[in-house]
């Protein structure tokens, strides 16, 4: 238990270091399968940090991070993973050039119309949320044919944040909200957490277990501000693109050595073996 302690307080750069002389296979086997995280949000960051440390174009990034996403997915898939929500493209990352923003709507199009039917084959829904507006069309309808090729399938639900931001998350509920109650279709005392969490865009879906963030930062930059409130995170200090399976299984890993209270107590009798 003091072992236990001591590993649960590891940073994700500890746990990484801990876990280098494992193979892939190795930290797979340790997975307890038993208590698996039910969703898991990743915010993939670093794609334009790997390209231009290697002197290439950011898109060529942008691709080299589609292709981890891929990886991730599967394994998530071959984990039983219910629930992965990836951050795709947020209502900041319009700032970006014209041209690189351009690109990735295009990669995340031609991507969608690439993998659709092997995600269908794989048993996996696809949901898309986030704002509509300002997307092209193109991707919109990319986007709507995916959604309904795998409306039903129950292996795992693969969320997509593009052009999502946590504040219009919220913005967008309360507006909805209160049209509801002013048209008598809800009434404001009767309004609580989980009423509130059906006008989200994850609507009924179970909060986060755990958040993984690739390239360092420590900030959630507008992602499931709501749903985030007793996430487990995982800062991983390497890049998006370099992220394999095995930094997913450490991430597990990591995650089952924590004790997750949500705002309670360790108990007595689990205090009384760690001293």
């Amino acid at each position: 238990m003091k072992l236990q302690s001591q590993i649960s307080r590891m940073c994700a750069a500890e746990f990484i270091t801990m876990c280098e002389g494992l193979t892939e296979e190795e930290c797979l086997n340790l997975i307890d399968r038993s208590r698996l995280p039910r969703h898991i949000a990743i915010i993939m960051d670093g794609n334009r940090r790997w390209a231009k440390e290697r002197n290439i174009a950011i898109l060529n990034g942008h691709r080299a991070g589609a292709r981890a996403t891929r990886q991730v997915v599967e394994a998530c898939v071959e984990l039983g993973i219910p629930i992965l929500t990836l951050y795709a493209f947020s209502t900041e990352n319009w700032q970006r050039p014209a041209p690189e923003v351009k690109g990735l709507m295009h990669l995340i199009e031609m991507t969608l119309r690439r993998e659709k039917y092997e995600l269908h084959r794989n048993g996996i829904q696809i949901r898309h949320i986030g704002l509509r507006d300002r997307l092209p069309s193109s991707l919109l309808r990319e986007l709507d044919d995916t959604v309904a090729l795998t409306r039903d399938n129950k292996r795992m639900i693969l969320n997509l944040a593009i052009n999502y931001g946590g504040r219009q998350e919220i913005l967008s509920a309360v507006r909805r909200l209160v049209k509801d109650a002013i048209e008598g279709k809800t009434k404001p005392d009767a309004i609580d957490e989980v009423t509130f969490q059906s006008y989200l865009f994850t609507n009924s879906l179970p909060d986060p277990d755990l958040l993984i963030r690739t390239a360092g930062e420590q900030r959630i930059s507008n992602f499931l501000l709501w749903q985030l409130a007793y996430t487990e995170f995982f800062i991983a200090p390497i890049y998006w693109p370099d992220f394999t399976r095995k930094h997913l299984y450490i991430a597990i890993l990591s995650y089952q050595a924590r004790e997750r209270r949500f705002g309670g107590v360790v108990p007595i009798d689990a205090k009384d073996t760690a001293k």
